[in-house]
């Protein structure tokens, strides 16, 4: 449900109440994610295609067999790519096992270690798939400049990370994420670093369209309370945005004045 007086999440032309957008690696069992993305409330799960079995091995279990794409809208990611060409073949191979689905999440890491985005193959791959007609969301680092970029070249949404990738350190550069949001016209998501539900709702009180996360619900001791606790952080993080907080001040002040008042 969306909050008083606010608008939803609008990726791509299509609507989307939830602002949490979730991943589907790290659980324990098929089981486990099932019950955990139902908990999060999210409508956006996106699927590493390297990784998981989206039809590609049919021998195999199917993750789309508990995530079916009539209720939830599957967003394909390139997770574990290093290349630009990787990148676009993987892809091209989600769009062929979902049947023309043009809505992907793009990554290009730089190094296994830290998982930071390989910027020039971000923008080189991003090219090339936009070019083809995917309609791209563009996992980036916390540089305006990139982000201002990213959108001009036709991304439809860029997602900043906050932190390293399942570093589950919170948001590190606010005033980075603050100065992309404030210049952005297509929806800026954190995606990457958020650890507990107090840093989604910090990431939607600057003014974050939503959040992607997957580490910090899968590797918790307890997923699936865990995914209910981040729907209600983003939900609250997004009214506090919108209700817009009080200064802050160096002093205290009394809460109910006493000037005009007797003794």
């Amino acid at each position: 449900m969306t909050a008083l007086n606010d608008t939803p999440l609008v990726v791509a032309g299509k609507e989307y109440h939830s602002r949490l957008l979730v991943g589907t690696g790290k659980y324990k069992d098929m089981q486990e994610t099932r019950e955990a993305i139902e908990a999060s409330g999210a409508e956006i799960v996106t699927v590493a295609v390297r990784r998981s079995n989206i039809g590609q091995n049919p021998d195999e279990p199917n993750l789309l067999e508990i995530l079916p794409p009539e209720k939830y809208t599957i967003l394909p990611n390139t997770a574990g790519c290093y290349t630009a060409e990787d990148a676009v073949r993987t892809c091209r191979l989600a769009r062929e096992l979902l049947d023309g689905h043009d809505l992907v999440k793009l990554e290009v890491l730089g190094d296994e270690k830290t998982l930071f985005p390989d910027i020039t193959a971000t923008l080189e791959a991003a090219e090339l798939l936009i070019k083809e007609d995917f309609k791209v969301m563009v996992y980036t680092n916390d540089d305006p400049i990139i982000a201002r970029r990213l959108e001009e070249m036709g991304c439809v949404a860029v997602m900043p990370l906050a932190a390293p990738i399942g570093s589950g350190l919170g948001i590190r550069n606010p005033y980075n994420i603050l100065t992309i949001i404030e210049n952005a016209k297509v929806p800026i998501l954190v995606d990457a670093g958020v650890g507990t539900a107090s840093d989604a709702a910090i990431a939607m009180e600057l003014g974050c369209d939503g959040v992607l996360m997957n580490t910090a619900i899968a590797a918790a001791k307890k997923p699936v309370l865990m995914a209910s606790a981040m729907k209600k952080a983003i939900e609250a993080g997004r009214e506090a945005f919108l209700a817009g907080r009080m200064p802050r001040k160096r002093y205290a002040s009394a809460s109910s004045p006493i000037d005009g008042t007797f003794f």
